[in-house]
């Protein structure tokens, strides 16, 4: 089976079990707040049905967050999944809030609807443990998906169970005289839950601002690059997280002199090497640099190849025959245009041209006038016998 479906079958399972949970304790609370005069049940009720709004948005999300790449998204849909992470954190913070407030209301302003009943304290604590349980089963699925969406809604089941102990504990005291423990306790758990959802929103947020891997993984890259075979140097290595997973952009110094594909092929070793060391690595870009660039884009004042020829060719005319030049080859270094020029046989040679000592010195010298000029190079090539 595609490893992403049964991602999103297992997300789903999960969720939807958790939906009917906080529908039937939603229902159970409601009447049961109503019938035996627990204001704080009917509201624990609301609540839980509240949370079946989440779980749809849950759904939703997280079916668009496995979608495969497309030309509008080719790095994915995964930050769509990040995006609601951090709204789930945001619902847990109000959460917190509104239990506070509410808390905050009972203690100094009263509300109750009178002494609760016993089956308050029943359908608490059933809320309670099966809260808890749905926590732990939501929590171990999204943990091996590697979902933080689902781990988010795990927690949010968490802070229900928080507010089912508050219940708990309001109609315990309530029944016994001491009122005041509900609210001590609703505002201590409040802040738990508020602290769960700011680090579940603060983590993805920093995602959501491309914010680097962990430097120590960052230098393990670094030195993998650069034991790399044909690797001279690596510099400007830059990581973001995605969903899960990390993509990475990288300079690679290679021997000026190797040719376009060898230096392709350097970069795919590299890529392999940092794939096999790191699980989570799930795009790298590399760029294969002859010198060190950090300084920035150096050779945009420099011609480009057809301009180059037709200054090469002005200059040369009297010393060859380009009818018989064969390959000629650019090096763009050190703020120069080196040249390598292949003559396919002697007659590549002008007679008048032939007999000078130093065919090379003479090039240089009727090309002196070119300021971007680097090192000049002329090859015979002839066939092997």
């Amino acid at each position: 089976m595609n490893i992403r479906a049964d991602n999103m079958r297992q997300a789903t399972k999960v969720t939807l079990i958790g939906m009917a949970l906080d529908g039937a304790l939603g229902a159970a609370k409601i009447v049961i707040g109503a019938l035996f005069n627990s204001y704080a049940l009917i509201v624990d009720g609301i609540h839980s049905f509240s949370d079946v709004v989440s779980d749809l948005m849950v759904l939703a999300l997280a079916r668009m967050a496995r979608q495969e790449p497309d030309e509008g998204h080719p790095y994915g849909h995964e930050r769509i999944e990040t995006f609601g992470t951090v709204l789930m954190g945001g619902v847990l913070v109000a959460v917190a809030g509104a239990i506070a407030w509410d808390s905050v209301q009972r203690m100094w302003l009263g509300g109750s609807l009178g002494i609760p009943g016993w089956p308050v304290l029943v359908v608490a604590g059933l809320s309670v443990a099966s809260k808890e349980w749905i926590f732990r089963y939501t929590r171990r699925v999204g943990t091996r998906i590697g979902s933080d969406l689902i781990i988010a809604n795990a927690w949010h089941s968490r802070s229900d169970a928080f507010s089912s102990i508050i219940v708990f504990a309001g109609a315990l005291g309530a029944m016994g005289g001491f009122a005041w423990l509900d609210g001590i306790a609703a505002i201590l758990v409040a802040l738990i839950i508020a602290r769960i959802g700011w680090d579940l929103a603060w983590e993805n947020v920093k995602e959501l601002v491309d914010t680097a891997m962990p430097a120590n993984d960052s230098a393990e890259i670094l030195k993998l690059a650069r034991t790399t075979e044909g690797v001279r140097d690596v510099h400007e290595l830059r990581t973001r997280k995605m969903g899960q997973d990390f993509l990475l952009d990288l300079h690679l110094q290679v021997a000026p002199s190797i040719s376009v594909s060898e230096g392709h092929q350097i970069g795919v070793r590299v890529t392999e090497n940092i794939r096999e060391a790191f699980g989570n690595i799930k795009d790298v870009t590399f760029h294969i640099d002859p010198e060190r660039d950090e300084r920035g884009p150096d050779h945009l004042d420099l011609p480009g190849r057809a301009a180059v020829l037709a200054a090469l060719k002005e200059c040369w005319e009297p010393l060859l025959d380009f009818n018989h030049v064969g390959t000629t080859r650019l090096h763009y270094l050190d703020e120069r245009v080196s040249v390598e020029v292949f003559l396919n046989s002697d007659e590549a040679i002008k007679p008048s041209a032939r007999a000078m000592p130093n065919l090379r010195a003479e090039a240089i010298r009727r090309a002196e006038d070119l300021p971007w000029l680097g090192s000049v190079r002329l090859w015979i090539t002839r066939p092997v016998p």
